[in-house]
């Protein structure tokens, strides 16, 4: 049986994994994310998580590696996390009282093999008119300074959320069914 890694050093990830009942070790990939603006945003997400799970598959034999990268974009414009406070305000401020796309790009690889699949799953959210007020406060809680587009739906960011239309996983960064799909092609019993 080989095991099951997840390269991702995303707290989220690994808790959506484990409500699946799975057992996997995780290993930061530690690749340095470079943004190709010539790709598409569903290009781009696939691509930046088949390269983590090359560089993890390469120091890890016999795994089947999970790697995924999740964004949010504003037409052509990519909304990652935000570089500090100030940022995370700018960022909210955009998103405010508008929908926006949120685009996860997963890889699943057979370490020993190669054989790899990758997919993007692409979930809309509406984010309700914020005051300044509210995104300073929740800026204050640091919060938003690890999530892509500055907040977390399955945190306190929830009450900014007035609709969303989609995988609600993929928003927290992991299209679970997907996901589950994919890993039974690769011989990993859900349930």
């Amino acid at each position: 049986m080989k095991r099951l890694i997840l390269a991702s050093k995303s707290p989220r990830r690994k808790k959506l994994l484990q409500q699946l009942g799975l057992k996997f070790k995780v290993v930061d990939s530690g690749l340095e994310e470079k943004i190709n603006p010539k790709l598409s945003p569903s290009q781009l997400a696939m691509k930046l998580s088949q390269e983590k799970a090359r560089v993890v598959a390469k120091r890890y034999k016999n795994s089947i590696i999970i790697a995924a990268d999740t964004f949010i974009t504003l037409g052509k414009t990519i909304i990652g996390k935000p570089k500090d406070k100030k940022d995370a305000k700018r960022i909210l401020k955009i998103l405010s009282g508008r929908m926006h796309p949120i685009i996860t790009g997963f890889t699943v690889m057979d370490s020993n093999t190669g054989k790899s699949s990758s997919k993007f799953v692409v979930s809309k959210v509406w984010i309700k008119k914020l005051a300044e007020k509210e995104i300073n406060e929740y800026v204050a809680t640091g919060e938003p300074m690890d999530k892509a587009g500055a907040y977390g739906i399955q945190e306190r960011g929830s009450v900014f959320v007035k609709k969303i239309d989609g995988d609600y996983f993929n928003v927290v960064g992991l299209p679970l069914r997907t996901l589950t799909e994919e890993l039974k092609k690769f011989g990993v019993k859900i349930l």
